[in-house]
């Protein structure tokens, strides 16, 4: 296992818009439970209580194993920690556990060289653990560079070669928000600096000849996340490296935000065939990510493997993904489209249609006494009524689809407009003079209806797909469109029957949201199309899921790609043996107060180690400093610091206030 293996390649990753295939990496051994190559995508979590807690780390991490984690990983800050490793796999073994462990090292080399000698993987962060951070801005020469290099490489030999007596794994895991200086310095706060700050890493290891390497690149914005993979990925096979890919998206949050933010990180990338290991960051029980990571894994076990590539070459070219060019689409009736943001459908046909107040599921709030509806920033734009009529008025600016056999024979057509199939717009004798919307698939666009239509800028696509592997089906749609040369805005359409979408997944749920594969899997969809720049709409088609969750999951998916901002957005970090507050009851309490401030980022983090660095993405900050000790940022900025636990949320607010952002709940009544 020392020789590194050459890359012989049977299968690369999005090589067809029907079929799919894993990028195929070098097989890496975790105690006995391997990685990599033809091996399941294997799933793991981080203990969240203090690593010096020996029998709170054995229970937690029992349940954790119990609940299908395969590695556990556990913080080790010091060496003190480190070496309580011992103690915790004793323990663990006594009791019938031999999971393998990772431990989790921030700042601390010789943490990681007791680690190293205890259990079976050591995850470092190359930002951190021989570098600095201190967020100055500094000039290096090629040569200061170079010199920088060499320090790096002296500082971390020695655990590379403890780990190669050892026959324990390494993790490489870059971090958004904690590249070093020196990174920054030359590539800023970007994918490819968290690129080269791995790179320059693992490329000590392989002048070691040690080659048992895991990587990650892990970010807090899934755009960014997707982008640092897909590149790495790149720069890995020009460098003839094919090593296993750890994917999670940091500081995910709670409930449903925290799922559909994993999803499309995560989900984005096991749908182009990349990723061996994935942890789902939620700031819950860790046994909690546990079936959401199993849920996103396992919907890959049964899918069609496509042919071999033939060449390195094949795979180098990543089908554009490195550089994904948006679809830049027209705007339509001054509505959809062109620089507008997407827009969201929901089907209400099913409903009760002579009540106003089901409208309140899909965001318009019926006042009775003043007859009015109210709507906020999760509204939907568009509800479906197919062929069934409504018996009260709705809402003024609220668009509504009707089946073209039931739209031509409206008398008032305003607000409303047709839906067609291929056939019925090429045969139809009426058309709205502002919106049509025709519902296709990718292989309509070979058909002849197709060839025949009259395409023009009043037409939006309604995308739909019937392939096993429909989002890279629909990811192929929008290329073809460009190659015809048409740039009407397309809504995204996947549909989820009742029978296969009605459950939970798993045995472990969260109390207030279960956990529902579609969730994950609309996240998935659409979210590898959306953080791309493609789509102009998205529309979940799923009669098993309730209007009021089918709304709230598709803003949720809009503002995870950061496509259409509706609320209050939480970077909270999953909490681990470092953390120095409740964080589950902490950032309960922060969006109890703070939920209503749309497009404002907030992180919540319970140490330094997941301060500045992970929240550098947030518009303020919220960070453990001590027992009862909390910072509060501004960005990257330290406002003021040791503030008690009690006062600390009054004063984030009044720092809020004070910058102008702060306004007062309410509602737009129409």
């Amino acid at each position: 296992m020392d020789a590194k293996n050459e890359i012989t390649l049977p299968g690369g990753y999005c090589n067809s818009r029907t079929t799919y295939s894993r990028f195929l990496t070098r097989e890496v051994s975790v105690g006995d439970i391997p990685m990599g190559g033809n091996h399941p995508i294997r799933i793991q979590s981080m203990t969240t209580v203090d690593t010096m807690n020996t029998s709170g780390s054995v229970e937690q991490t029992i349940r954790m194993v119990d609940a299908g984690c395969e590695y556990v990983r556990i913080t080790a800050p010091s060496i003190k920690e480190a070496e309580n490793l011992a103690n915790i796999k004793k323990e663990l073994k006594m009791r019938g556990y031999h999971v393998p462990l990772v431990a989790d090292i921030h700042f601390t080399p010789n943490a990681a060289e007791v680690a190293a000698r205890i259990v079976e993987k050591v995850r470092i962060n190359p930002g951190n653990y021989a570098d600095k951070k201190k967020f100055d801005q500094l000039a290096y020469t090629d040569t200061a560079y170079q010199d920088e290099l060499e320090r790096i490489y002296t500082k971390f030999a020695p655990l590379v070669k403890i780990c190669q007596e050892y026959g324990t794994a390494l993790r490489i895991g870059t971090n958004h928000g904690s590249l070093s200086d020196r990174i920054m310095s030359r590539y800023g706060d970007t994918p490819e600096g968290m690129v080269e700050s791995a790179l320059e890493f693992i490329r000590i290891c392989e002048d070691l000849r040690y080659y048992n390497l895991v990587v990650s690149m892990k970010s807090s914005n899934p755009q960014v996340m997707v982008r640092a993979y897909r590149l790495l990925v790149e720069k890995m096979v020009a460098e003839n490296m094919n090593y296993p890919l750890h994917l999670g998206v940091t500081e995910a949050g709670d409930g449903e935000d925290g799922r559909i933010k994993s999803a499309v990180g995560i989900g984005t990338l096991l749908e182009d065939g990349l990723g061996d290991t994935i942890r789902v960051s939620l700031t819950e029980e860790p046994e909690n990510e546990v079936p959401v990571a199993r849920a996103l894994a396992n919907r890959y076990t049964k899918r069609k493997q496509s042919q071999p590539y033939s060449s390195i070459r094949e795979i180098v070219n990543l089908a554009g993904h490195t550089n994904v060019s948006p679809y830049e689409a027209m705007e339509v009736n001054a509505f959809i489209g062109g620089s507008l943001v997407p827009r969201v459908v929901v089907d209400i046909s099913c409903e009760n249609l002579k009540d106003p107040f089901i409208l309140t599921a899909v965001g318009y709030r019926y006042d009775a006494l003043n007859d009015k509806y109210h709507m906020g920033d999760q509204s939907v734009d568009f509800v479906y009524l197919g062929s069934q009529l409504p018996s009260f008025t709705l809402p003024g600016n609220l668009k509504v689809l009707y089946d073209y056999e039931i739209w031509k024979n409206l008398k008032d057509k305003a607000n409303k407009h047709p839906v067609y199939s291929l056939k019925s717009y090429q045969d139809a004798a009426v058309f709205d003079s502002s919106l049509n919307l025709i519902t296709l698939t990718n292989d309509d666009l070979d058909g002849t209806y197709f060839a025949d239509l009259q395409i023009d800028n009043t037409v939006v696509f309604i995308l739909e797909t019937n392939q096993p592997h429909g989002m890279a089906d629909q990811r192929q749609f929008f290329n073809n469109l460009q190659a015809i040369g048409l740039n009407n805005p397309v809504i995204i359409k996947r549909s989820y029957p009742a029978e296969e979408f009605s459950g939970p997944v798993g045995d472990i749920m969260d109390p207030e949201e279960p956990i529902s594969k579609i969730q994950l899997y609309t996240a998935t969809d659409m979210g590898a199309l959306l953080v791309d720049g493609l789509g102009s709409g998205i529309w979940i088609d799923s009669p098993a899921t309730p209007s009021d969750k089918l709304a709230s999951l598709s803003f949720g998916i809009l503002q995870a790609t950061r496509s259409r901002i509706s609320k209050t957005e939480y970077i909270s970090c999953p909490s681990c043996g470092r953390t120095l507050f409740d964080l589950q009851e902490t950032t309960q309490m922060i969006r109890s107060r703070t939920n209503h401030l749309k497009g404002l980022k907030i992180g919540i983090m319970g140490c330094i180690v997941n301060g500045p660095g992970e929240m550098a993405d947030a518009d303020y900050g919220y960070v453990g400093a001590g027992p009862d000790k909390i910072t509060l940022y501004r960005g990257k900025e330290v406002v003021k610091r040791n503030v008690s636990a009690v006062n600390a949320l009054d004063e984030l607010i009044e720092i809020i206030k004070n910058d102008g952002l702060w306004i007062d709940e309410g509602e737009y009544g129409l």
